[in-house]
């Protein structure tokens, strides 16, 4: 077995689409980030690298680099997903705390959990996403950013029997 953890935030601006786990959420005001500014699948790409001693997402897709400005985080996600498997694992579960004053998510929390399932072919029950305000406290708590921790456990990828 192996776990990792991976945490993002980025701030809210008008002007740009919110993004969370791969869902478009209507809202007047998205994520500033180099890339879409998913914060959900950021999150989750530092676990999976991190479950793996790869580094982090920084160190993979730099924000200095053109070539990810204004990236679909998806291919982040896929990427190290990549390496997950071609390295003989498998997710067992991942857990996804996501911290935002507004919106409110907890309407939109099984259609997150839906995404990420697909998104890393694994079933809906292998993810877990909960949704805490910052209680008006701080960057989050001011509605000025939205933030993620994910912590994902891996383990040896069933062999096929033949």
């Amino acid at each position: 077995m192996r776990i990792g953890s991976g945490h993002d935030t980025h701030r809210l601006v008008e002007g740009r689409p919110l993004i969370l786990g791969g869902v478009r959420i209507e809202h007047p005001r998205g994520l500033y980030g180099h890339s879409d500014a998913d914060v959900v699948l950021h999150a989750i790409t530092d676990a999976l690298l991190g479950a793996l001693a790869l580094g982090d997402i920084g160190d993979r897709y730099p924000d200095t680099d053109p070539k990810f400005f204004q990236a679909d985080s998806t291919i982040f996600l896929r990427e190290s997903l990549g390496d997950v498997t071609q390295r003989g694992w498998s997710i067992a579960n991942l857990d996804v705390t996501i911290f935002a004053q507004e919106p409110k998510l907890g309407p939109l929390k099984q259609q997150i959990r839906a995404s990420i399932a697909g998104l890393l072919s694994v079933s809906v029950d292998q993810v877990s996403v909960k949704a805490k305000t910052g209680e008006k406290v701080g960057a989050i708590g001011r509605a000025e950013a939205i933030g993620c921790h994910a912590t994902v456990l891996l383990q040896r990828a069933e062999m096929p029997t033949s």
